[in-house]
């Protein structure tokens, strides 16, 4: 009988607690190198996984099938997937996990992020390119960061995060598209994000972003719901809620101060919205999320 895929939170590290952190990161050899370099079949529930091997080679196994590796490349693993590693002792780089519900997009939904999210990847990195570059310093810039501890941590590593796995999708889309237009709803969805985060704050509805991209709310709920699954008030909704706990967590504003902030004139319906979207109070989140960052 074959043996089970063993499932982990970092590697080697079995818990049945609901995970205490956001995002990880550790070299690729302070790990592997207490495993003789070999990093056995496993599999992560609730995290994303981002590897960038900086010298070195390797192999990484998915779902069965091993893969060359060798530098400067970034590897991606999405939650659930059996894989594994084996490395070449001059190996060098980071480790980078990431809570999946922390992501721009959960991997699987229907969205074009959402859909590459839930796949592996291995993109190799031409130092030449400088997209490709820039991944390679932000993900340094990454582990730096966490390893430091200093002010403003925890913004800076969503900032990398955020800007070296969108260059990362648009590399690995470019090698297997060569290079290939997105499609007019896919161009639509980033004007819409672009929208939304210049207009969340003033609670305008999908009409108002419909008449920005020249079609009507209809028919941008139905572009929406097929990219995300999800009808536009709800975008709108997610992305008030993102900030709201973005702010609760980050800053030292009141539960008041923060729905002000985020154009809500009546504190007690912010509370109601949070709570409707999240299934807690703005307050008992906060509280759960600090006690999180503190341990």
């Amino acid at each position: 009988m074959a043996k089970a895929v063993p499932t982990y939170e970092l590697y080697g590290e079995k818990t049945g607690k609901k995970p205490d952190f956001w995002l990880h990161s550790e070299t690729i050899p302070s790990r592997s190198s207490l495993h003789h370099w070999e990093i056995r079949p496993h599999r992560h529930d609730s995290f994303f996984q981002i590897l960038y091997i900086d010298s070195g080679s390797g192999e990484a196994l998915f779902e069965g099938s091993w893969h060359q590796m060798s530098a400067p490349a970034v590897v991606t693993v999405p939650p659930g997937l059996d894989h594994g590693f084996r490395f070449s002792k001059d190996v060098d780089g980071f480790v980078v996990t990431v809570l999946a519900s922390h992501l721009k997009a959960m991997p699987g939904d229907r969205s074009r992020l959402g859909e590459w999210l839930a796949s592996p990847h291995l993109t190799a990195l031409d130092m030449t390119n400088e997209d490709a570059a820039y991944v390679a310093g932000s993900l340094r810039r990454l582990g730096q960061e966490f390893a430091e501890r200093r002010a403003g941590r925890s913004d800076l590593l969503e900032a990398y995060l955020t800007a070296a796995l969108q260059l990362i999708v648009r590399l690995s889309s470019d090698q297997r598209e060569e290079g290939s237009a997105a499609d007019e709803n896919e161009r639509r969805m980033e004007t819409l994000n672009d929208l939304i985060q210049r207009h969340f704050r003033s609670h305008q509805p999908a009409a108002f972003y419909a008449a920005a991209l020249g079609i009507s709310p209809t028919h941008l709920n139905r572009i929406v719901r097929a990219k995300t699954g999800h009808g536009t008030h709800d975008l709108i909704a997610r992305k008030l809620i993102d900030e709201a706990k973005r702010e609760l967590v980050f800053t030292f504003g009141s539960v008041q101060e923060i729905g002000y902030r985020l154009g809500f004139a009546d504190p007690a319906y912010f509370s109601r919205f949070f709570h409707r979207q999240t299934g807690q109070t703005p307050r008992a989140w906060r509280m759960v999320e600090r006690a999180k960052l503190a341990a």
